[in-house]
């Protein structure tokens, strides 16, 4: 049973240029046939996500949608009482890709304080996580976070986890994470630590580099949820998605040169990891008891790294990501007109 839980507080976002993160129209309600009673009566609040949804957890993914201004037969659709009573096809909607790098409100441990601006988190008793909004699979990425907060017997594991990294532990737990400990410095990769650099602490600015050759089996587009169920919760429509860690785990491949680098205040602690699996990595924060630490995604760092390599700031994944997405839903329409077309007579 999927426990649907409140975001607790107001909290608000930073606006980006683009549609998709701040005050746009999103899934409309479903009226009692089933079909949608107004695709433009719905806004999102400021900060650019429901302030009451469905959390990742309990082995399924929720990811917000909204109409799709172009999937083909819309019109037909609004039209026609052939679907009276029926789910809304998910082909009609698309996933709302945030418009500007941020921490995720839903894809974290419940138990976290997120900031009103969303570039902080504040932890509560034991070890548990928050990931970032945008995740990248090729390329040099950067980014950079603040410990603003670290009391007495609070700690945290920083740097890059994948989208299956367990959110109620800490960040290097399992086989998806790669994480810098505050506590002696340790670097952690599948609950095994070893000695990687001095502590960190409360004003140290911690810089994340990661190094994702392209290889032959790159993906260039992120999945499309067209083809998956829309559920309804608190008037928005979501994408429900099963996760399945176990086929994951079966195909994980180390991407040949590929490599993780830390900085503490600019300077390069050296290489943390080289040859880590391959996949999608978001910037990950871990935190234990009531640490507080604040997130840069950039374009403008604090500190900013002293590397050669050619790096480019998180915060240029947000529009990249929009047209990686919309990419891959138009691929999907093209695919399965011929499908689509037939579901939409009901033939």
């Amino acid at each position: 049973m999927t426990l649907f839980l409140p975001l607790a507080g107001n909290v608000k976002g930073r606006q980006g240029k683009r549609r998709p993160a701040v005050g746009t129209e999103t899934g409309a309600p479903v009226g009692k046939k089933g079909r949608s009673s107004d695709l433009s009566s719905l806004k999102l609040p400021s900060h650019g996500y429901p302030t009451e949804h469905p959390f990742n957890k309990d082995g399924y993914r929720y990811i917000l949608a909204e109409p799709d201004p172009h999937a083909p037969f819309r019109q037909e659709f609004d039209e026609s009482n052939e679907w009276s009573g029926k789910p809304i096809p998910g082909w009609l909607y698309r996933s709302l890709c945030p418009g500007v790098v941020l921490l995720a409100l839903h894809d974290r441990a419940p138990q976290l304080k997120i900031a009103e601006d969303r570039l902080a988190v504040t932890g509560e008793k034991g070890y548990c996580m928050v990931r970032a909004t945008h995740g990248v699979s090729r390329g040099i990425w950067y980014w950079e976070a603040s410990v603003e907060e670290m009391p007495e017997g609070a700690a945290a594991r920083v740097g890059w986890g994948r989208r299956y990294a367990n959110l109620q532990a800490p960040l290097g737990y399992d086989k998806f994470g790669y994480s810098w400990r505050s506590r002696k410095g340790t670097r952690f990769h599948e609950s095994r630590g070893k000695h990687f650099s001095n502590s960190y602490g409360e004003g140290d600015t911690l810089g994340f580099l990661i190094v994702l050759p392209e290889s032959h089996s790159t993906k260039y587009t992120p999945n499309t949820y067209k083809d998956r169920p829309l559920v309804k919760f608190k008037s928005h429509l979501y994408y429900e998605d099963k996760d399945n860690i176990q086929e994951s785990l079966n195909n994980l491949k180390a991407l040949a040169g590929s490599r993780i680098f830390f900085f503490k205040n600019g300077e390069c602690q050296g290489e943390a990891f080289a040859d880590v699996y391959q996949g999608c990595y978001y910037p990950s924060v871990s935190l234990h008891k009531n640490c507080t630490v604040s997130v840069n995604f950039g374009p403008n760092f604090k500190c900013p790294p002293n590397t050669d390599q050619s790096y480019r700031p998180m915060s240029e994944k947000a529009e990249e990501a929009i047209c990686e997405q919309t990419m891959a839903d138009l691929l999907y329409l093209a695919e399965n007109e011929g499908k689509l077309r037939l579901d939409n007579f009901n033939l």
